[in-house]
């Protein structure tokens, strides 16, 4: 099985990453960890802000890594922000029905309410070097604009409304 996990910043997409290592020992790729060891190494010469050229740029990696998984039977985990809201368009159906999707998406009220606690875990799972561009008006219209895609796209999100519970059952 592979799982695919995306969504606004800062909604726990490593975190959730993370649990489902924990819960059934699947590996998982972080995008943001080949993102940055790309431009490290000097093979591209993107930055960490060009978030669209970047999407552009690792998804089709990322794809190529998904299918040799689902020919080799193997389970995997991708998490961040650079998976397309059409990326089904990229596999056939019977690799299609070896992946399961999840778009995280925080309600306004639960942003709202909870603005100062979704500050505090940023850093959770991974350090956040530089967190000062994060604002309650940009977390609101980074989720605003993933629910509309998700809705557009007929993508399964899960949308975080009442409190932050994300236990999923693969």
């Amino acid at each position: 099985m592979i799982v695919l996990i995306t969504g606004a910043s800062h909604t726990g997409k490593t975190l959730l990453a993370q649990q489902l290592l924990e819960n059934y020992h699947y590996p998982y790729l972080s995008l943001d960890l080949l993102k940055m060891g790309l431009i490290r190494s000097g093979n591209t010469e993107l930055t960490p802000e060009d978030d669209e050229e970047l999407k552009e740029y690792l998804w089709p990696i990322a794809c190529e890594m998904i299918k040799t998984a689902i020919e080799n039977q193997q389970h995997l985990i991708v998490e961040g922000l650079y998976i397309p809201f059409n990326w089904e368009q990229d596999f056939a159906a019977e690799e299609l029905a070896e992946i399961k999707f999840y778009c995280l998406v925080m309600s306004e009220a639960y942003i709202e309410q909870h603005f100062d606690e979704i500050k505090q875990y940023a850093n959770a799972i991974e350090q956040r070097l530089d967190d000062s561009a994060l604002t309650k008006t940009s977390i609101l219209e980074e989720n605003a604009y993933y629910l509309a895609m998700c809705q557009q796209h007929e993508c399964d999100f899960l949308l975080i409304d009442d409190h932050y519970d994300l236990n999923i059952e693969l």
